[in-house]
């Protein structure tokens, strides 16, 4: 006798259900798309017990008659596709035909559905996988599913369970999820008799966001303007730069209104905020993209959370430019809300001298490598530009960093007078932002006032902003100097890494690094970048493979180096405890919003804060 068996319908149901009913949040989710595609306009959602007690969805659809009720619970039964082809342009949220017939395999199951032209309906009970009973009934138009003691039969799997708690909050989740991606939808959950959300139907995004995570969510977000990119549609919200979250919970992304898990567009985000994060958080998005559904594959997960796109370069670069179009355009607010700052005079005080230690001559101590390369790159044009008779009266700060060849000091001191309001090209000046400076607080933070409120600067890493986009700059242009190395280090690497450093050899060199073929599978390095220091070159070869391959064609490759340009100006900014005037932070203001990206430093660290009149009102009581 062989030992090859087919399964009864009853135990392949119950293993096909394993792959589509994880949980109560999956029943959730697969009877809400249903009801999506049904055309519902309005959604009643109930569960009891997390879920595992009962689930109800209750919909507003076309509903079904008798002959399609009964035929929604056998296997691959759809309306939604009719050939393979149709796999290729998909439309709806659901397609496999696997739902209802798994749902019903694994509870005590109700369906109550009636066309909106018919007279009745149609009532079907089910107990795990077996029809009860069928029967007319008197439902209001549009379908109501329940699924009661879910994995009554399978007690190995109910003891999976989590508690009640952590089941209601997947299912919190899963129709969090649902609403945001149809906010033209209505939502009611109700758990335990008890409503959590009732949600009205909008045509605003916004106003669902706002409903679903409270107003305080919209100040930290920017909204993306609509754009097309090569047929690819993308809109949303976007978290602003220095917003992030340390996982990925809050990047709610959604692909032809399919909430969607995708490494592609998480590669498309992080290049587009690019230094506007700090490193290990993730930004918060919402973020809608739409495309042909012949470019997008659905049918990749069993849960239908994944998707492939057949051009992923596509999708990565048209997201890595609308996040950085986005990201400036509110640069484009602060630089309004900041721009041209006109500074007070601070009350005099008397000059604070840098302590004896640190007032070195310069050339008094050994000079780092990078430094000459800094000087000549971020600290060629004096930061801070003024009349060459007031040199003779100017305050040293850190010396030992801010000198240039000739020896001219760079910081002024606070009595020289700040720089006038710029004036656009177009011969319209600007209308200024008047700012009167209150102080320096720990010595470190720049302290003033403006007709919003208080503004915070802090001043390293304002300085660490301007230092870095200079130098990057002058890398990306002229490129990085090469030191050779006395002896080649030689690398063998898989076939797969080797030929994906010899395709982008010539970034390699742009960025400081000689590398040549020496055999098979084998580089040579004989050249490293001049100012950077690494202890072991090959590991360094070996994490520039991984960060190739998250870029696009069209992205500099540059970028790759700016880490180590981000750690090399921290050193040589100003720091704490260095002592800046009125004069000097003016400068450092108007350098700062000239950069493409002000509000945060390299390492994604806010450089600015805005505390407005309402905000400090309320903490003193003053309003509520």
């Amino acid at each position: 006798m062989g030992r090859i068996a087919l399964l009864p319908d009853e135990v392949a149901s119950q293993v096909a259900a394993g792959e589509v009913v994880e949980r109560p949040a999956s029943v959730v989710k697969e009877l809400v798309e249903n009801s999506l595609d049904a055309g519902a306009t309005r959604i009643e959602i109930a569960i009891a017990k997390g879920g595992a007690s009962l689930v109800r969805v209750v919909d507003n659809g076309i509903g079904m008659d008798r002959d399609d009720a009964l035929l929604s619970l056998e296997r691959h039964a759809t309306s939604k596709i009719r050939t393979g082809n149709d796999l290729a342009t998909i439309h709806t949220l659901g397609f496999r035909g696997e739902a209802l017939p798994s749902i019903a395999s694994v509870s005590r199951f109700r369906l109550a559905t009636r066309p909106t032209d018919a007279i009745e309906g149609t009532e079907i009970l089910v107990n795990g996988g077996k029809i009860d009973t069928v029967r007319a009934c008197g439902e209001a138009p549009g379908t109501l599913i329940e699924a009661k003691h879910l994995f009554y039969n399978l007690p190995a799997r109910r003891k999976f369970l989590r508690t009640e708690n952590t089941e209601a909050s997947h299912v919190h989740h899963q129709l969090m999820l649902q609403a945001l991606g149809h906010p033209e939808v209505g939502f009611v959950l109700l758990r335990d008799q008890a409503v959590i959300f009732q949600l009205p139907p909008t045509q605003s995004l916004g106003t669902r966001i706002s409903d679903l995570r409270g107003d305080e969510i919209m100040k930290q977000v920017v909204e993306i303007e609509p754009t097309t990119v090569d047929g690819i549609s993308i809109r949303g919200f976007l978290g602003k730069a220095g917003v992030s979250r340390p996982t990925r919970a809050e990047q709610i992304i959604f692909v032809n209104g399919r909430a969607v898990e995708n490494l592609t567009i998480q590669h498309g985000l992080r290049e587009g905020y690019h230094t506007a994060l700090m490193k290990g958080q993730y930004p918060l998005v919402f973020l809608f993209i739409d495309l042909d559904p012949a470019d997008v594959d659905v049918n990749v997960h069993p849960a239908k959370r994944e998707v492939r796109f057949r051009h992923p370069d596509v999708i990565r670069h048209a997201l890595t430019e609308t996040v950085r179009k986005t990201l400036d355009s509110d640069r484009g607010n602060w630089s309004r809300a900041f721009a041209s700052p006109r500074l007070s005079p601070a009350p005099p005080a008397a000059d604070v001298a840098p302590p004896p230690s640190s007032a070195k001559p310069p050339g008094s101590e050994p000079i780092a490598p990078l430094v000459p390369l800094v000087e000549q790159f971020a600290l060629r044009k004096d930061w801070h530009e003024f009349p060459q008779s007031q040199q003779k009266e100017q305050t040293l700060v850190a010396p030992e960093i801010f000198h240039s060849e000739t020896n001219a000091p760079i910081l002024s001191d606070r009595q020289t007078p700040a720089p006038p309001a710029s004036t656009p090209q177009n011969g319209q000046a600007a209308a200024p932002s008047e700012f009167r400076l209150l102080g320096v607080l720990g010595k470190l933070y720049v302290l003033m006032e403006n007709e919003e409120g208080l503004v915070l600067v802090d001043q390293h890493a304002a300085h660490e902003r301007i230092l870095f986009e200079r130098l990057r700059h002058e890398t990306e242009t002229a490129g990085v100097p090469c030191q050779r190395l006395l002896i080649p280090i030689v690398l063998r690497l898989p076939p797969k890494d080797y030929d994906w450093l010899l395709l982008n050899a010539p970034s390699l060199q742009k960025l400081g690094f000689s590398v040549e073929p020496f055999g098979e599978s084998t580089l040579k390095i004989d050249g490293i970048p001049q100012f950077l220091r690494m202890k072991d070159p090959a590991n360094t070869i070996r994490q520039l493979v991984d960060e190739l391959r998250s870029v696009t064609s069209s992205t500099s490759r540059l970028r790759l180096g700016e880490d180590v340009i981000a750690k090399t100006v921290c050193r040589y900014a100003v720091k704490a405890n260095d002592q800046l005037h009125s004069a000097e932070i003016g400068q450092l203001v108007k350098d700062l919003l000239a950069c493409d990206l002000p509000y945060c430093c390299p390492h994604g660290r806010p450089t600015m804060i805005q505390i407005g009149y309402s905000e400090l009102e309320k903490k003193f009581g003053r309003k509520v």
